[in-house]
């Protein structure tokens, strides 16, 4: 008799996942208007490409700093309290804008970046494991495939967004900060609401037993950094965003540069490049029901570096259009590694949760390293993504398995 396959979710479970689904919508969002602002701070603050990639230091950089504190957090007081602590330095964050455009300070902005990207943390962080949480094991997998695909339609509404408030109204005035202030409060009374409505909804209480009852054959005896399949898990996602980071930050410069695009025109098609990864996301959950995720995974990060070898070349369209396939492939990365990581950790879920979603750390750094050469040549710029491809390959390949 075949097993019948597990459900996305079980209904008890669906108000809570559609509303954590919606947080990861949420940082989606975020992350994406960060490019927009990368090259808005080009513009209005004079900064160099090299110097703008400390944005992504910035958030990323908080990452690396909140994601362990976090996870404690979360384990001392709840999935709930963990999610609303995030959410309100999210908030924070936003509002420390205001001050950072009035002062016209680079380093104020960062600031108010470090704590947003503190937010984001604490929410990726608590929201990851509680996904994997809300259904069976099996399906773990395409479950945060699923969620991510919401964050995917965020990073479309993140350009969309940014380009109409920031870079239209850079294009007139040079000097205007007006715009950004208005854009990231508005944002911050959003997700003040949100805050508010999350604490009214009801969590199903979720145990580590839960998450022990669905694995098979799991080795939650073992020190956590004994789980070889978990410590290339978070090797892999520090590769991951790395790569990630540096794509999005010059995607706006290439299409100046490349292509002669305005920097408006350039981000009005950073929105059909992050519709590639939504619809990327979209498809990769569809396929996980007949490939296996690990294997997915390989196959799409084979498709990254032969795009990005194409895009180095710089030829007009074929490479551009390369470079949209770059996010399509992206689209599943993260939530598998995340994933393919956290199988059979048991008790120790939570605290790999928090060790994984420090490795998007990578994305702190790389930008800095793509700038350098994007400062003489955006295009070549994109061979130093390979490297990371290349390292996701080999984790989806034969990194991934779990030993007893």
């Amino acid at each position: 008799m075949s097993k019948i396959k597990a459900s996305l979710t079980e209904r008890r479970y669906l108000v809570t996942f559609a509303f954590v689904t919606s947080l990861f919508m949420l940082w989606g969002i975020a992350h994406a208007m960060s490019d927009v602002l990368n090259k808005h701070f080009q513009n209005v603050l004079q900064v160099s490409k090299a110097q703008s990639g400390l944005i992504q230091l910035s958030v990323f950089g908080a990452y690396a700093i909140m994601s362990i504190p976090a996870g404690l957090f979360m384990k001392r007081f709840g999935y709930r309290a963990g999610i609303l602590f995030g959410l309100g330095l999210f908030a924070s964050g936003t509002f420390l804008f205001v001050p950072a455009a009035n002062a016209e300070s680079f380093n104020m902005f960062r600031l108010a970046l470090f704590v947003l990207g503190s937010g984001m943390a604490t929410l990726e962080t608590v929201a990851h494991p509680l996904a994997a949480l809300l259904g069976a094991q099996e399906t773990s997998d395409q479950r945060l495939n699923f969620s991510q695909s919401f964050n995917a339609l965020g990073t479309i509404i993140g350009p969309a967004i940014g380009s109409y408030f920031l870079l239209r109204a850079g294009s007139q005035e040079h000097s205007d900060l007006s715009s950004v202030k208005t854009l990231y409060v508005s944002i911050g009374i959003a997700i003040s609401i949100i805050a508010v409505l999350f604490s009214l909804i009801q969590i199903p209480h979720l145990s580590v037993e839960h998450h022990v009852e669905m694995g098979e054959n799991s080795p939650i005896d073992k020190p956590l950094w004994q789980q070889s399949h978990f410590v290339w898990a978070v090797i892999a996602q520090f590769f991951n965003v790395a790569a990630q980071a540096g794509t999005w930050s010059f995607f706006i410069n290439y299409g100046h540069e490349v292509m002669g695009f305005s920097d408006e025109q350039a981000a009005n098609y950073m929105i059909i490049f992050m519709a590639m990864m939504a619809l990327g996301r979209f498809v990769g959950t569809f396929l996980m029901k007949f490939i296996a995720p690990n294997k997915l995974l390989g196959f799409f990060a084979t498709g990254s570096i032969l795009s990005c070898l194409v895009v180095a070349q710089a030829w007009g369209w074929v490479s551009y259009s390369a470079l949209m396939m770059i996010n399509f492939f992206f689209s599943i990365m993260f939530p598998t590694i995340f994933s393919l990581g956290l199988k059979s950790l048991g008790k120790h879920t939570q605290q790999g949760a928090s060790f994984i979603s420090m490795g998007v750390v990578g994305g702190a750094f790389f930008p800095l390293m793509m700038g350098l050469v994007a400062n003489h040549n955006v295009a070549k710029a994109y061979y130093l993504p390979i490297i990371c491809y290349l390292m996701i390959a080999f984790f989806a390949f034969r990194l991934y398995k779990i030993k007893k």
